[in-house]
Protein backbone atom coordinates (compact mmCIF):
# COMPACT_ATOMS: atom_id res chain seq x y z
CA UNK A 1 0.00 0.00 0.00
CA UNK A 2 1.12 3.27 -1.19
CA UNK A 3 2.18 5.85 1.84
CA UNK A 4 -0.56 8.76 1.37
CA UNK A 5 0.73 12.33 1.16
CA UNK A 6 -0.26 14.43 4.30
CA UNK A 7 -2.32 17.73 3.16
CA UNK A 8 -1.22 18.93 7.13
CA UNK A 9 1.96 18.20 8.23
CA UNK A 10 2.02 20.85 11.03
CA UNK A 11 -0.56 20.75 14.02
CA UNK A 12 -0.47 23.35 16.76
CA UNK A 13 -1.36 23.02 20.20
CA UNK A 14 -1.88 26.22 22.82
CA UNK A 15 -0.42 24.56 26.03
CA UNK A 16 -1.43 27.70 27.97
CA UNK A 17 0.47 30.89 29.01
CA UNK A 18 0.52 32.02 25.72
CA UNK A 19 3.04 29.06 24.31
CA UNK A 20 2.32 26.83 21.47
CA UNK A 21 3.37 23.74 20.81
CA UNK A 22 4.05 22.71 17.10
CA UNK A 23 4.58 19.58 15.38
CA UNK A 24 5.38 17.50 12.25
CA UNK A 25 1.94 15.30 12.63
CA UNK A 26 3.10 12.13 10.31
CA UNK A 27 6.79 12.14 11.54
CA UNK A 28 6.71 9.14 14.46
CA UNK A 29 6.58 9.87 17.83
CA UNK A 30 9.46 8.49 19.22
CA UNK A 31 11.19 11.14 16.92
CA UNK A 32 9.56 14.18 15.99
CA UNK A 33 10.18 17.07 18.08
CA UNK A 34 8.63 19.66 19.89
CA UNK A 35 8.63 23.17 18.03
CA UNK A 36 7.89 25.47 20.66
CA UNK A 37 6.60 29.05 19.83
CA UNK A 38 6.45 31.98 22.69
CA UNK A 39 4.67 35.58 21.49
CA UNK A 40 6.82 38.78 22.90
CA UNK A 41 5.84 42.29 22.24
CA UNK A 42 8.38 43.01 20.16
CA UNK A 43 9.64 39.70 18.33
CA UNK A 44 8.34 36.15 18.90
CA UNK A 45 10.61 33.18 20.39
CA UNK A 46 11.20 29.71 18.31
CA UNK A 47 12.37 27.26 19.98
CA UNK A 48 14.05 24.24 17.52
CA UNK A 49 12.51 23.97 14.12
CA UNK A 50 11.73 20.56 13.21
CA UNK A 51 13.12 17.78 10.43
CA UNK A 52 12.70 20.57 7.68
CA UNK A 53 10.50 18.51 5.38
CA UNK A 54 7.41 21.02 4.74
CA UNK A 55 7.48 25.04 5.06
CA UNK A 56 7.68 25.98 8.82
CA UNK A 57 7.78 29.66 8.36
CA UNK A 58 4.58 29.91 6.65
CA UNK A 59 3.02 28.10 9.26
CA UNK A 60 4.50 29.87 12.02
CA UNK A 61 3.51 33.24 10.50
CA UNK A 62 -0.54 31.99 11.49
CA UNK A 63 0.42 32.35 15.11
CA UNK A 64 1.89 36.18 14.39
CA UNK A 65 2.94 38.27 12.23
CA UNK A 66 5.87 39.56 14.75
CA UNK A 67 9.69 39.23 13.43
CA UNK A 68 10.99 35.53 14.72
CA UNK A 69 14.28 34.42 16.51
CA UNK A 70 14.74 31.28 15.48
CA UNK A 71 16.76 29.29 18.53
CA UNK A 72 18.18 26.16 18.39
CA UNK A 73 18.75 24.39 21.13
CA UNK A 74 21.15 22.20 19.56
CA UNK A 75 22.78 20.87 16.05
CA UNK A 76 21.25 17.31 15.93
CA UNK A 77 18.91 17.14 12.85
CA UNK A 78 15.56 16.56 14.10
CA UNK A 79 15.82 20.00 15.92
CA UNK A 80 17.31 22.02 12.81
CA UNK A 81 15.46 21.27 9.69
CA UNK A 82 13.29 24.31 9.27
CA UNK A 83 16.13 27.19 10.61
CA UNK A 84 17.30 28.08 7.49
CA UNK A 85 13.76 29.81 6.68
CA UNK A 86 14.31 32.27 9.47
CA UNK A 87 16.96 35.65 9.26
CA UNK A 88 17.79 35.50 12.58
CA UNK A 89 19.22 32.03 13.57
CA UNK A 90 20.54 31.75 17.31
CA UNK A 91 22.90 28.86 19.29
CA UNK A 92 25.64 27.77 20.88
CA UNK A 93 28.82 28.57 19.36
CA UNK A 94 30.49 25.16 19.90
CA UNK A 95 28.06 23.83 16.99
CA UNK A 96 28.29 26.60 14.69
CA UNK A 97 30.23 24.77 12.04
CA UNK A 98 27.30 21.85 12.25
CA UNK A 99 24.86 24.55 11.19
CA UNK A 100 26.57 25.86 9.07
CA UNK A 101 28.18 22.64 7.02
CA UNK A 102 25.44 20.15 8.17
CA UNK A 103 25.56 15.99 6.78
CA UNK A 104 24.28 12.88 7.99
CA UNK A 105 26.96 12.17 10.36
CA UNK A 106 27.61 15.72 12.13
CA UNK A 107 23.86 16.32 12.92
CA UNK A 108 23.57 12.94 15.27
CA UNK A 109 23.69 10.16 11.89
CA UNK A 110 20.01 10.13 11.08
CA UNK A 111 20.85 7.01 9.09
CA UNK A 112 18.97 4.77 12.25
CA UNK A 113 16.31 7.12 12.42
CA UNK A 114 14.98 8.86 9.03
CA UNK A 115 13.34 5.18 7.14
CA UNK A 116 10.22 4.17 5.88
CA UNK A 117 8.86 3.26 9.15
CA UNK A 118 9.43 7.16 10.39
CA UNK A 119 6.49 8.63 8.26
CA UNK A 120 2.71 7.50 8.32
CA UNK A 121 1.91 10.07 5.66
CA UNK A 122 4.95 11.84 3.06
CA UNK A 123 5.73 15.21 3.02
CA UNK A 124 5.27 15.89 -0.60
CA UNK A 125 4.87 13.90 -3.71
CA UNK A 126 7.77 11.79 -4.74
CA UNK A 127 9.24 12.21 -1.45
CA UNK A 128 11.95 9.76 -0.78
CA UNK A 129 13.36 9.00 3.14
CA UNK A 130 17.00 7.99 1.62
CA UNK A 131 17.08 11.23 0.08
CA UNK A 132 16.72 13.48 3.15
CA UNK A 133 18.84 16.43 3.81
CA UNK A 134 19.49 19.29 5.89
CA UNK A 135 19.74 22.69 5.00
CA UNK A 136 22.73 24.98 6.17
CA UNK A 137 21.54 27.70 7.93
CA UNK A 138 24.95 29.27 9.36
CA UNK A 139 24.10 30.97 12.83
CA UNK A 140 23.49 34.86 12.76
CA UNK A 141 24.10 35.18 16.42
CA UNK A 142 25.51 33.35 19.62
CA UNK A 143 24.04 32.09 22.56
CA UNK A 144 26.07 30.87 25.89
CA UNK A 145 25.59 30.49 29.71
CA UNK A 146 24.07 33.95 31.31
CA UNK A 147 22.91 35.38 28.29
CA UNK A 148 19.48 36.53 28.41
CA UNK A 149 16.41 37.01 25.21
CA UNK A 150 14.12 39.85 25.89
CA UNK A 151 11.05 40.08 23.88
CA UNK A 152 9.50 43.06 25.65
CA UNK A 153 7.11 41.42 27.96
CA UNK A 154 8.96 38.15 28.89
CA UNK A 155 12.93 37.27 29.46
CA UNK A 156 14.78 34.06 28.76
CA UNK A 157 18.08 33.49 30.17
CA UNK A 158 20.58 30.59 28.40
CA UNK A 159 22.30 27.80 30.12
CA UNK A 160 25.21 26.01 28.74
CA UNK A 161 24.07 22.05 29.65
CA UNK A 162 26.56 20.21 27.31
CA UNK A 163 26.93 16.02 27.21
CA UNK A 164 24.10 15.25 25.27
CA UNK A 165 25.79 17.55 22.79
CA UNK A 166 28.72 19.92 23.35
CA UNK A 167 26.85 23.00 22.55
CA UNK A 168 23.09 21.88 24.43
CA UNK A 169 21.35 24.94 25.65
CA UNK A 170 17.96 25.65 27.77
CA UNK A 171 16.16 28.36 27.81
CA UNK A 172 15.21 29.73 31.45
CA UNK A 173 12.05 31.93 32.35
CA UNK A 174 12.54 32.72 36.27
CA UNK A 175 9.20 34.47 36.38
CA UNK A 176 7.18 31.53 35.74
CA UNK A 177 9.60 29.82 36.09
CA UNK A 178 9.54 27.73 33.16
CA UNK A 179 12.70 25.59 31.25
CA UNK A 180 12.63 24.82 27.57
CA UNK A 181 15.05 22.27 27.71
CA UNK A 182 15.50 20.93 24.49
CA UNK A 183 17.31 17.52 24.44
CA UNK A 184 19.45 17.91 27.99
CA UNK A 185 15.81 16.15 29.84
CA UNK A 186 12.53 15.23 28.73
CA UNK A 187 9.87 12.67 29.36
CA UNK A 188 11.73 9.45 28.68
CA UNK A 189 15.16 7.58 28.38
CA UNK A 190 18.06 9.72 27.16
CA UNK A 191 20.79 10.03 24.59
CA UNK A 192 24.29 9.93 25.64
CA UNK A 193 26.10 7.73 23.15
CA UNK A 194 25.09 10.21 19.49
CA UNK A 195 27.73 11.70 17.89
CA UNK A 196 30.04 14.17 20.22
CA UNK A 197 27.88 13.06 23.40
CA UNK A 198 29.97 12.83 26.36
CA UNK A 199 28.21 10.83 29.52
CA UNK A 200 30.67 12.58 32.27
CA UNK A 201 30.21 16.24 31.17
CA UNK A 202 25.92 15.51 30.69
CA UNK A 203 25.77 14.11 34.25
CA UNK A 204 27.15 17.33 35.60
CA UNK A 205 24.79 19.04 33.44
CA UNK A 206 21.72 17.35 34.97
CA UNK A 207 23.07 17.60 38.04
CA UNK A 208 22.39 21.64 37.81
CA UNK A 209 19.15 21.46 36.52
CA UNK A 210 17.97 19.29 40.21
CA UNK A 211 18.52 23.08 41.95
CA UNK A 212 16.69 24.85 39.46
CA UNK A 213 13.58 26.48 40.49
CA UNK A 214 10.78 24.98 37.65
CA UNK A 215 7.39 24.29 37.74
CA UNK A 216 7.11 23.30 34.43
CA UNK A 217 9.64 21.84 32.21
CA UNK A 218 9.04 21.65 28.11
CA UNK A 219 11.08 19.31 26.72
CA UNK A 220 12.25 18.43 22.80
CA UNK A 221 9.89 15.79 22.75
CA UNK A 222 7.35 13.84 24.50
CA UNK A 223 4.89 15.86 26.84
CA UNK A 224 6.04 18.76 29.36
CA UNK A 225 6.08 18.08 33.13
CA UNK A 226 7.06 19.32 36.55
CA UNK A 227 9.86 19.42 38.60
CA UNK A 228 9.57 16.21 40.45
CA UNK A 229 9.12 14.38 36.79
CA UNK A 230 12.35 15.89 35.96
CA UNK A 231 13.80 15.02 38.89
CA UNK A 232 12.81 11.76 38.82
CA UNK A 233 14.35 11.24 35.11
CA UNK A 234 17.46 12.86 36.07
CA UNK A 235 17.65 10.29 39.45
CA UNK A 236 17.34 7.30 36.86
CA UNK A 237 19.98 8.20 34.85
CA UNK A 238 22.45 8.96 37.09
CA UNK A 239 21.91 5.46 38.73
CA UNK A 240 22.41 4.46 35.11
CA UNK A 241 19.07 3.03 34.09
CA UNK A 242 17.36 5.70 31.66
CA UNK A 243 19.76 5.86 29.11
CA UNK A 244 19.80 4.72 25.14
CA UNK A 245 22.63 2.77 24.52
CA UNK A 246 22.29 1.72 20.93
CA UNK A 247 20.28 3.85 19.14
CA UNK A 248 20.18 1.74 16.59
CA UNK A 249 18.42 -1.32 18.56
CA UNK A 250 16.25 1.50 20.07
CA UNK A 251 14.97 2.56 17.25
CA UNK A 252 13.96 -1.15 15.72
CA UNK A 253 12.11 -1.55 18.93
CA UNK A 254 10.12 1.41 18.34
CA UNK A 255 9.09 0.89 14.94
Amino acid sequence: MNTPVAKDWYETISIGDGITRVRETWVAPWLRCNIWHVPGRTHDLLIDSGMGLRPLKKEISKLSGKPVICVSTHAHFDHIGGAHEFDCRLGHHNEADIHAFPNQYNTSDWGPFVRAETFSALPYEGFQYQDYQVKAAPLTGYLDEGDTLDLGNRCFQIMHLPGHSPGSIALYEKKSRCLFSGDVVYDGALFDTVYHSDKTIYRESLKRLKDLPVDVVHGGHYESFGRSRMIEVIDRYIQGDNSIDDPESWVLQQV
